[in-house]
């Protein structure tokens, strides 16, 4: 049985951004996750988000697949992803539903959206919570870049000008009749960071040492109100391995269960080069340079398959 973890919590309000910059380096160091709270996202607005996305994936199944995924954004079934290979053949027993960013006037009108007279609360929900998830990720990221030693403004004019930002909503049926089946299986994030909400229903483990076998999952708790954050690969990349991206899944439960994932990424021609305040002669950048959309494209190949559906996007 997996043991419970405490992960560290980072206040969004603080009046010392110092000191919140330190506690989130070490909570990169030593998880890549923590939570965060005083984010400014109300909770009767997570609330209403839960209810429409619960509304959208109740709807018969062939009414979902006619919003099926294109250029990253829309409906994927049961199945259809499969985070790690070596698991289940099946795939990942989970639905979910893509929005991509609304600030950027080149792919918003690459966005589909369920019918009004279906839902009718539905797509301004989803935008007002995509709009205070980017206020939140912001704000979260000049703190990021604090604890790293560069400048609060740095991720502002650098990946946060014209970001890749998604909004991905997640259904995890209860039970499937598969005891090995994973919601998400083993995966670490491909991007900058994640936001994470969760209804409260259990499921998320992480796996500290990634590269260390057997493999030991630790339950993350929910904290109600606070958001889940963790970093992703191409902080990892940026960081020369300082700050972790860590291995997750979700495990079934046997309950239903619902979250709320918010990539905020940088945009495709963003280059990822390690932080000179993260290499030194000792400790030489691990990584070559890379574009941040030829790395997620890449990473996207190896879990969705089709090259053609998924250059994406990152606009």
């Amino acid at each position: 049985m997996a043991t419970k973890l405490s992960l560290p919590i980072v206040d969004l309000s603080s009046p010392d951004p110092l000191s919140t910059a330190n506690s989130i380096r070490q909570a990169c160091v030593d998880y890549g996750f923590f939570y965060l709270v005083n984010h400014g996202v109300d909770n009767k607005l997570l609330s209403s988000v839960f209810q429409q996305s619960a509304k959208f994936f109740a709807l018969p199944l062939d009414y979902k697949l006619s919003l099926s995924r294109k250029e990253y954004r829309g409906y994927t079934p049961l199945y259809s992803e499969n985070l790690d290979p070596s698991s289940h053949p099946k795939g990942d027993a989970k639905e979910s539903y893509y929005i991509g960013n609304l600030e950027d006037s080149t792919s918003v009108n690459l966005n589909q959206w369920p019918s009004q007279e279906l839902l009718p609360d539905w797509r301004p929900t989803m935008e007002s919570l995509i709009s205070k998830l980017l206020e939140a990720g912001k704000k979260l990221m000049s703190l990021i870049a604090l604890s790293l030693n560069l400048d609060n403004d740095f991720f502002e004019k650098t990946a946060l000008n014209k970001p890749a930002a998604f909004l991905r909503l997640l259904h995890y049926p209860g039970e499937l009749g598969y005891e090995d089946l994973c919601g998400a299986s083993a995966h670490s994030d491909y991007g900058m960071i994640t936001l994470l909400v969760t209804d409260g229903v259990p499921g998320l483990q992480i796996c500290k040492e990634k590269f260390k076998q057997p493999r030991v999952w630790e339950d993350v708790s929910h904290v109600e109100g606070a958001f889940i954050v963790n970093i992703g690969d191409l902080m990892e990349r940026w960081t020369n391995g300082i700050y972790r991206s860590t291995l997750h899944r979700v495990i079934p439960t046997g309950k239903e269960r619902y979250s709320v994932a918010f990539f905020l990424d940088p945009p495709s021609d963003c280059l990822i080069e390690c932080f000179e305040s993260c290499c030194s002669e000792s400790s030489p950048p691990r990584y070559p340079p890379i574009r941040s959309g030829d790395y997620l494209n890449e990473r996207f190949m190896l879990t969705y398959g089709s090259e053609k559906e998924l250059k994406c996007s990152s606009n």
